[in-house]
């Protein structure tokens, strides 16, 4: 094989930066300053070969021009880059009829386009020279069982890496910017950035000089380089460009108005800091709308643009206000007269945000003019209102108590005599229950410190309840930690869940979570199966647990499962930061509080089926007051005390009335207290009320009417945490419907 063969394959290898790792260095990693001579670049160098002689006598460190070359005797079979054959004997050329007289590109990447900085590395010699100036390597390039090999402590300052030594994993360790590469002695595999990767041959030490594979560093840190056959020489190209980048704050900029903030990005793969940047069509505020590209660049201390980094922006007119307007489909109504209201507000946006008025009612009750207004607001803030008079005469349609039966919508309260309620005769019912386990951890419903709520073992249908306030003064979580004492692996189904908080308000967490509950009862969104093997414990139910609870915030769970096994359910609460399963074996189990209810309740499915016709006559189905309808009786799960589910929280009903009457009304009634929440009704979820709550005893929300002909009826109904029980279905006739 010729000389230039030989020495073509070689300077491919040379492109590798190299570094030192210093024999007999002390405990610590050590790293000093060295500045480039030709750009001032700095790089870190060991302190321990700091002043190592090169071959003949000049040092790397310093930049010394030193022309002296060291001999490689070693043999090659195959070069390490293109795995071509090469020549055992120094000094054979490559023939012009393989590679011509040409330049050979850097193996896998495009033909390197050279810059003004520029590192020149020559075949088989020390040699280095950069940008005029030439420099003296501690070591020669070297070939070593048909791998080429460079010396990383003499290319440091040169290509502008880092450089160290740690004394903990004995690694040498080359940083470029956010790249790092370590390096061991005797291994052929080193990491970049924390990825390992196999190199063609081992690192070694020559003359207490590291060596490496030139290809581990040229593919790593993608230096380019070329060939040059003629002068043998491997020119690596160091103007590596920076890379620049922007954002734009804003999502919508309208002329005139917004003020635009750009948010930019710049990098240097070579670390180099950037010293200037550039901006085309960038404007703070575009004063007219239409499309414009607005371009960014930047500069690097060497010199070097990233290549330009282009935005289109759209900008929109000026915001316009939106329009209010709506129409009545009468000017002149009757007392008791129902008004239907049809609003036709706009926004150029179609970003109308908040809806105001005021008399928007259904009907009106005393003769007048009655101005109705509606404000309309965008999301920007701007406004629009518009205002209209209508007339009440002096003729009654219906009265008030007629009409809000009749005409107030699902979901919506009206007020009402409750003094007449407790006279209603009670829909004797036929009760039967299910086997399905409640837990219900409630108690203490403030908790002050980390600890256990609840633990109780379930097996087959099981109902968790979950409702507590934080009062420990910092972020806590709460978890359900499902634990399989058997022998055998264990199958967990989740059917139905609801969570809702954490919330100031303990009436609204355990209002919503009621709705999520029935909401996943239709559309099935929480259904989940796992698999617990022997002895493991698990957090399950992990909408729980997926935020911190402040202090004074509630949190409430109401969730259906199936196991084939006995589970043991453990409820905790926990420092945001800690570990459940490691903290759950020194939890202490907590005290109730003497106010509020936790236990372990058997049958809590109980069906109420009615076959009779109802609506005839007022009619009432009584929830939750300790007489028509019991408390569950059970046993407190932590202390085997004995326990009564005062309100039955928990519990899911599911009323069944097979004939209720054309034209009757079935209305929720709270007979404890305020209550807010939701019900199921014919597959339909409807809110008691949908919005705020419903007070005690003088106001009804309205769950269905039955149309002309008679109705089958199906509710669902269970009590949401945080309101007050008992309460009262209502059946009634509806008033006589008028023309």
């Amino acid at each position: 094989m010729n000389f230039k063969k030989w020495t073509m394959l070689t300077a491919l290898a040379v492109a590798q930066v190299a570094a030192v790792a210093p024999v007999g260095a002390e405990a610590t990693t050590t790293t000093v300053q060295s500045t480039d001579s030709v750009s001032g670049q700095q790089a870190q160098a060991n302190v321990a070969e700091s002043g190592v002689q090169n071959s003949s006598g000049g040092q790397d460190s310093t930049g010394t021009p030193n022309s002296t070359t060291t001999s490689d005797n070693t043999g090659v079979t195959n070069d390490p880059l293109s795995g071509l054959p090469t020549d055992t004997t120094n000094g054979s050329s490559v023939s012009s009829d393989v590679y011509g007289d040409g330049t050979i590109t850097n193996p896998g990447g495009s033909p390197t386009s050279m810059g003004a900085n520029q590192l020149i590395l020559y075949l088989n010699s020390a040699k280095m020279e950069q940008n005029g100036q030439v420099y003296t390597a501690t070591q020669p390039m070297t070939v070593k069982d048909g791998v080429s090999y460079v010396a990383i402590r003499s290319l440091v300052s040169r290509v502008g890496l880092q450089f160290s030594y740690d004394t903990a994993t004995k690694e040498t360790v080359i940083t470029q910017g956010t790249n790092v590469l370590r390096f061991k002695t005797d291994s052929k595999v080193y990491t970049v950035n924390g990825e390992a990767r196999q190199m063609k041959g081992p690192a070694f030490q020559q003359k207490n000089v590291f060596m490496v594979p030139l290809t581990s560093i040229t593919q790593a840190l993608n230096i380019p380089y070329t060939v040059n056959n003629t002068t043998k020489q491997v020119i690596m190209d160091l103007n590596q460009k920076p890379k620049a980048s922007f954002t734009v704050q804003q999502k919508d900029i309208y002329a005139g108005e917004t003020q635009v903030t750009y948010l930019t990005k710049e990098s240097s793969p070579t670390g180099l800091p950037i010293v200037n940047q550039r901006w085309e069509g960038k404007q703070d505020v575009f004063q007219e709308p239409g499309t414009y590209v607005v371009t960014y660049s930047v500069l690097d201390s060497a010199g070097n643009w990233s290549d330009p980094y282009s935005v289109t922006i759209t900008v929109k007119p000026p915001n316009q206000p939106p329009v209010a307007l709506f129409t009545t489909d009468k000017k002149e109504y009757k007392m008791g007269e129902k008004i239907t209201i049809t609003d036709l507000s706009t926004d150029d946006e179609n970003a109308i945000t908040k809806r105001d008025w005021v008399n928007k009612k259904l009907a009106f009750f005393e003769p007048g003019d009655v101005t109705i207004t509606l404000t309309v607001t965008d999301k920007h803030g701007a406004t629009g209102t518009v205002s209209q008079t209508i007339k009440i005469t002096n003729e009654l349609l219906y009265n008030e108590d007629d009409f809000n039966k009749i005409f107030t919508p699902y979901g919506d309260k009206y007020s009402a005599d409750g003094s007449q309620v407790p006279t209603m005769a009670t829909i004797p019912v036929t009760s039967t229950s299910s086997p399905r386990l409640l837990i219900r951890a409630n108690s203490p419903e403030r908790v002050f410190q980390d600890g256990i709520v609840y633990q109780e073992t379930g097996s087959g249908s099981t109902r968790i309840l979950v409702h507590h306030v934080n009062e420990t003064g910092r972020d806590v979580k709460m978890y359900v930690i499902a634990t399989n004492n058997n022998i055998t692996p264990a199958n967990i189904n989740v059917e139905n869940s609801g969570f809702a908080g954490p919330s100031e308000f303990a009436t609204a967490a355990g209002k919503v979570s009621i709705q999520r509950y029935f909401q996943s009862m239709l559309d099935g969104s929480k259904r989940s199966s796992t698999v617990l093997n022997p002895g493991e414990s698990r957090v399950i139910l992990q909408d729980l647990n997926a935020q911190k609870i402040k202090q004074k915030q509630v949190i409430s769970l109401l969730s259906d499962l199936y196991t084939d096994q006995p589970i043991q359910y453990t409820v905790v609460v926990l420092d945001a930061n800690a570990d459940p399963l490691t903290a759950l074996p020194t939890l202490a189990k907590l005290p109730k509080d003497g106010i509020h209810n936790r236990g372990t309740y058997a049958n809590s499915d109980i069906s109420l089926n009615y076959t009779e016709e109802v609506g005839k006559t007022a009619q009432r189905i009584v929830l939750g007051d300790n007489k028509v309808d019991p408390n569950l009786l059970g046993t407190d799960g932590l202390d085997g005390s004995s326990a009564s589910n005062a309100g039955n929280f928990g519990v899911v009903y599911k009323v069944k009335l097979d004939h209720v009457a054309p034209y009757s009304l079935i209305a929720f009634n709270p007979r404890g207290g305020e209550y807010a929440g939701y019900a199921m009704v014919n597959n339909q979820v409807v809110g008691i009320p949908t919005n705020g709550s419903v007070q005690a005893p003088n106001e009804m929300s309205v769950l269905y009417r039955t149309g002309h002909i008679e109705e089958s009826v199906e509710m669902y109904f269970t009590a949401a945490a945080g309101s007050n029980l008992p309460v009262s279905v209502v059946v009634m006739p509806l008033p006589p419907i008028k023309n």
